[in-house]
């Protein structure tokens, strides 16, 4: 098992090589190699392909055309549809002389929707990875394991064979009516198979016996389907800047109906209507200002009510660094009191937490309090220290390669420290600190594993930049940049007091 050790990133328009820290391979967080997850998918009698876990009856991975034909897919190649149809319309309504469509002589490429069903792509196993830090939204199942499939032409020949859209399937970390097995037990075993020597087939069967970290993987533990996938792009040219747009859903288990069925996004909120209803954006404000709320808030552990919540996510890189140009929080604040908030309203906030003892970490400003409103948010996160929209391509198991590294962004990378804290407390009996930092830039918990790094205050890292002569904003203050290096402006937005560390 392998973190990635480098990546290119697409940060903020920025497309460049990044040097990155190397993270601590084989934590025990993350199966990435290649060989293994070849492994796991074609296991003869726990194979995790897509196919064998959504129909039991199945043996061997399936191409597209035979999983969307499955009851259970049906409503997310419906859902899906759907989503292509409003997104080319209402983008030829607002830019009527601009065309959109698949293949050469499109001013927008589309994704090509043809591949979701073609007997000559399917989505191949690329990652699988350790999320029990999220048990803070379902403590009994010990939070969650992701296996993270990439959308793959199979065909012979074709290229480029990687597509640009995953698909996580969500299970419960473990059953929790099954007594057997504690969430201590869990991350034993998951901790435990870091110092994992075997290789291949080796490893894939000794991750998947009894007592395994991937033995708890099965089909009664699905919980929802998650996509993102790259709908259009817009190529730079003379008159146009370089534009992608990336669209997210989430599809819940109905197991009664045994179909995944569209479902709210967790923290996705949905900017128009709460802009349009001036009932619900007062609601959500009031809701989300409570001191308690507040908390969880900054503490990245906030559970927004369904009724604020949107069912898709429509997420554009490049963006720029300013909160005020970040989705979905565009509109939702406003100085002058339009929005949903006002800065008093914010200020007014904090000073009622302080005043009833409640301590916050990162939302000290309006300012802070507007960044993380989007980074909460499936798209706003997505759009931060990504690689193009996504975290986590996944290895590329179908290269002749028996080994090899996993690009996976420096949000990812970043956050690995708060990660490992998480299950290594959950292993010994202690209460986890489930809190997370901004998106920009990993908590002060991994300083000594990041120190000096891209990830957190070396070249290339989110930073700070006060403005002369004036106060700074407190809940950016401690993102300073290492000795050496500058926090300077990127990008043509000067008055932006978020900026990058570079050399003096």
């Amino acid at each position: 098992m392998r973190l990635c050790l480098s990546l290119i990133a697409v940060l903020l328009g920025l497309v460049a090589p990044v040097a990155v820290a190397q993270a601590d391979e084989g934590n025990g967080l993350a199966v990435t190699d290649p060989g293994v997850l070849r492994a796991l998918e074609t296991h003869g009698t726990h194979g995790l392909g897509l196919a064998q876990l959504l129909d039991t009856a199945r043996s061997i991975p399936i191409p597209n055309d035979a999983l969307f034909a499955l009851p259970a897919m049906t409503p997310v190649r419906a859902a899906l549809d759907d989503a292509f149809t409003h997104y080319l319309a209402e983008h030829q309504n607002r830019q009527p002389r601009v065309s959109i469509g698949v293949g050469p002589g499109h001013d927008v490429q589309l994704f090509d929707k043809v591949m979701l069903t073609s007997p000559d792509a399917r989505f191949i196993l690329a990652g699988i990875v350790n999320r029990m830090d999220r048990a803070y939204v379902a403590p009994d199942t010990c939070g969650e394991i992701r296996l993270i499939y990439r959308l793959t032409r199979t065909a012979t020949g074709t290229t480029p064979p990687r597509l640009p859209m995953t698909l996580n399937l969500v299970l419960h970390a473990k059953d929790p009516n099954d007594a057997s097995v504690t969430c201590a037990d869990l991350a034993a075993r998951w901790l435990d198979s870091a110092p994992f020597a075997e290789t291949g087939v080796a490893l894939a069967d000794r991750l998947l016996k009894p007592g395994g970290p991937l033995a708890t993987i099965t089909a009664a533990h699905i919980d929802r389907i998650e996509t993102n996938l790259q709908i259009a792009h817009r190529p730079k040219s003379d008159t146009r800047e370089f534009r992608t747009d990336y669209l997210q859903k989430v599809f819940r288990f109905d197991a009664s109906a045994k179909q995944f069925r569209e479902a709210s996004m967790e923290d996705q909120i949905d900017r128009d209507r709460l802009l349009a209803d001036a009932a619900l954006g007062r609601a959500f404000r009031d809701w989300l200002l409570a001191p308690k709320n507040l908390r969880a808030f900054d503490r990245g552990t906030v559970l927004i009510p369904e009724k604020f919540l949107a069912t898709s996510s429509l997420a554009s890189t490049p963006v720029g660094f300013a909160p005020s140009v970040l989705q979905p929080e565009f509109g939702l604040i406003d100085s002058k009191g339009k929005g949903v908030f006002s800065d008093r309203d914010i200020v007014n906030a904090l000073e009622r937490a302080a005043s009833q003892g409640i301590a916050l970490e990162n939302i000290r400003s309006p300012a802070g309090f507007a960044r993380r409103l989007n980074d909460i948010t499936c798209g706003g996160c997505h759009q931060i220290r990504g690689i193009g929209g996504f975290h986590f391509p996944g290895a590329d198991t179908l290269a002749e390669q028996s080994q090899g590294t996993v690009p996976a962004s420096p949000h990812f990378i970043g956050d690995q420290p708060r990660r490992r804290d998480i299950v290594m407390a959950m292993r010994n009996g202690k209460a986890a600190d489930f809190s997370r930092g901004f998106s920009d830039r990993p908590q002060m918990r991994g300083t000594n594993e990041l120190a000096g790094s891209p990830l957190l205050d070396g070249w290339g890292a989110t930073c700070y930049r006060p403005k002369q002569n004036g106060v700074a904003d407190k809940s950016f203050a401690s993102w300073t940049c290492a000795e050496g290096l500058a926090c300077q402006q990127v990008g043509g937005d000067a008055s932006s007091a978020i900026g990058m560390c570079f050399v003096k």
